[in-house]
């Protein structure tokens, strides 16, 4: 069975870390009055593809979460703070997200992993979802877990391993390894005490 160690890991924010989907449907019904949209209904990775929302709206919200993780009701996925604080007992938690300012999500995630000393957390804001598989590649990162496949087939593409965290807008058949949870994340991980 697959043992991955902790520092063989890095991690994607939106959709992996954080429930960003639920902010989004927070922040649509708060501020533009937009009911009735369920996560189910996101079966792409670009909200313009399948929500019945003007794109103007769309990136608006997006951008308010960008900008405001706190004020926008942000919250990380069920499982991941414990996961993460347990393995930043091994190794640096590494994050490689395309969200092109790191700041906001910074102070998010230092917040949200209370305990963990921030020099353990390196936050990598690419911009840009094209280059984080030459990031993981330059840090010797051997797993990255996200939740957008172009991503992870760019990453499979530069010998890495890719692990996809699964969302109605990633289940097309893909030869990915697939984790439905944290729990299931954590079951992967080889923490030293462990035979």
């Amino acid at each position: 069975m697959l043992k991955i160690k902790p520092h063989e890991i890095a991690f994607d924010i939106d959709g992996v870390v954080a429930d960003t989907m639920s902010s989004f449907i927070y922040v649509a019904k708060r501020e533009f009055g937009i009911n009735g949209i369920r996560k189910e209904q996101i079966t792409s990775y670009w909200l313009e593809d399948c929500l019945p929302i003007p794109d103007e709206i769309i990136t608006a919200i997006i951008n308010k979460i960008l900008e405001d993780p706190f004020g926008t009701n942000l919250s990380p996925m069920e499982g991941a703070v414990d996961v993460l604080k347990k393995i930043s007992q091994y190794s640096r938690l590494i994050f490689i997200t395309a969200r092109p300012i790191k700041e906001p999500i910074e102070e998010w995630l230092n917040f949200n992993l209370k305990g963990v000393p921030r020099e353990q957390i390196e936050i990598i804001a690419t911009g840009r979802h094209e280059i984080k598989a030459e990031i993981l590649k330059e840090l010797k990162i051997s797993y990255f877990l996200e939740d957008h496949l172009e991503t992870c087939k760019r990453i499979c593409e530069r010998g890495l391993k890719a692990i996809v965290f699964d969302h109605p807008w990633n289940r097309e058949d893909t030869p990915f390894l697939r984790v439905k949870n944290w729990r299931e994340l954590k079951g992967l991980i080889q923490f030293s005490n462990e035979s």
